[in-house]
C-alpha cells in the first residue's frame, strides 16, 4: 500500500482526519495478516477479505464494520472492485435474523421468542457468509413447529432487511401519467439505459462491471426491473446477484448460487443442501417488493414468490397482485 497516496485519496473524498488515521491503521493490520500468507493488498485474492472479517468477529461488530468500510475505500482507490463484491457478501442482509428475533417478540411475545431462539446464536456480522444457511435451517424448522407455516410467512413477508429509499412520489406521478403497462416498460428501459451507461463509461452496477452480454440479457428479459403485467398481476424477476458469474457458470447449481442475493440461503445452494431450507423463506425477498408497491398503491398488496433459486429455478420470480379497486384506475388504453 502506498500510504501517502491512499491518504490523499481519503482526504479528497472528505474523510475526517481521525478516521483516516484509523482506516490506515486497519489496513496496515490487514497487510500484516496478508504478509503471513505470502501475499499483499495488490496480489491477494478477494476471498481473504472474508477470512479476515471472520477473524475480527471476536473483536466486535464495530471492528468488522470499520474493516469493511476501509476495504470499500481501498477498492475504489485501487480499482480492485472485486473487493467490494466480497464486502457485500459479508454485509448483505447481515441484520436480517436480528430483525426476525425482534419481530417474533413483537408479534408473538418474549416467551415464544425465547423458546424458539433458545440455545441458538445468531451469526454475527463478519462470519463467513456460507455458514449462515445452517442457522436458517434451524430457525425455520423451529418457527414452523411452534407457530405454523402461515404465521412464519407473515413474519417473513415484510422483508427482514428492508430496502433503500425509493422515489415513491416521483414514481406515483409517472404511473399516473403513463398507466401501469407503460410505467413498467419505462422502468425496464431505464434499467437498460443505466446499464448501457455503465458499460460505456466503465462504471459499476452493484459493484460489477457491465458488458454487452449483460445488457443484452436484460433487454431480452423485460420481466427484470419492475416486471410485466398479466391481468391483475405484475410478474417481476430480480437481476442476478453476480451477473457475470451467473452467465459464465458451467452448471445450474452454480448459476443458482450466483443468482441468489440472500446470504442466509446462498451457501446451501452451493453445497446442495437447499432442500433443508423451506422454499417459503423467499417470502422475505417477496417482501422487498411489497415494501415498494404498498407505498406506490397506498394499499397493502399481496406479493408471492413464484419460482426462485431456492426452489430450483434459474430466476427469482415474484407475483404482485394489484388490488381490483386500484387496477381499473391505472389501466390506459
Amino acid at each position: 500500500m502506498d500510504e501517502s497516496e491512499f491518504k490523499i485519496y481519503l482526504e479528497e473524498n472528505k474523510i475526517e482526519n481521525n478516521l483516516i488515521t484509523i482506516y490506515i491503521d486497519i489496513l496496515k493490520e490487514y497487510e500484516a495478516y496478508l504478509f503471513t500468507l505470502g501475499v499483499n493488498l495488490d496480489t491477494s485474492l478477494p476471498e481473504k477479505i472474508v477470512d479476515y472479517s471472520e477473524k475480527l468477529v471476536s473483536k466486535g461488530e464495530s471492528s468488522v464494520l470499520n474493516f469493511l468500510r476501509v476495504i470499500i475505500h481501498y477498492a475504489n482507490y485501487s480499482k480492485r472492485y472485486e473487493y467490494i463484491t466480497k464486502v457485500i457478501d459479508v454485509s448483505e442482509s447481515y441484520n436480517a435474523m436480528n430483525n426476525l428475533y425482534s419481530r417474533v417478540a413483537e408479534i408473538h411475545g418474549d416467551s415464544i421468542r425465547n423458546e424458539i431462539f433458545s440455545d441458538l446464536v445468531i451469526p454475527p456480522l463478519g462470519i463467513h457468509p456460507e455458514k449462515k444457511p445452517d442457522f436458517t435451517k434451524k430457525i425455520l424448522k423451529r418457527l414452523e413447529k411452534k407457530i405454523g407455516k402461515n404465521k412464519t410467512i407473515e413474519l417473513l413477508s415484510p422483508c427482514l432487511h428492508g430496502r433503500p429509499p425509493d422515489d415513491i412520489e416521483g414514481d406515483k406521478k409517472i404511473l399516473t401519467e403513463l398507466g401501469i403497462d407503460r410505467f413498467l416498460k419505462k422502468k425496464h428501459q431505464d434499467l437498460v439505459t443505466r446499464l448501457e451507461r455503465h458499460r460505456d463509461e466503465g462504471t459499476l452496477e452493484f459493484a460489477q462491471r457491465i458488458d454487452d452480454e449483460i445488457v443484452n440479457y436484460v433487454k431480452e428479459h423485460p420481466i427484470i426491473a419492475h416486471g410485466v403485467r398479466k391481468k391483475n398481476r405484475i410478474y417481476v424477476s430480480k437481476l442476478p446477484y453476480q451477473m457475470r458469474k451467473f452467465l459464465d457458470a458451467k452448471n445450474d447449481q452454480m448459476k443458482r448460487f450466483f443468482l441468489c442475493y440472500c446470504p442466509w440461503v446462498r451457501g446451501a445452494i452451493k453445497n446442495a443442501t437447499e432442500n433443508e431450507i423451506s422454499e417459503y423463506f423467499c417470502h422475505c425477498s417477496a417482501g422487498w417488493y411489497k415494501l415498494y408497491w404498498d407505498q406506490i398503491f397506498d394499499h397493502p398488496v399481496k406479493v408471492e414468490p413464484v419460482v426462485t433459486g431456492l426452489s430450483g429455478a434459474l430466476e427469482c420470480k415474484f407475483a404482485i397482485t394489484i388490488p381490483e379497486n386500484i387496477l381499473k384506475t391505472i389501466i390506459r388504453k
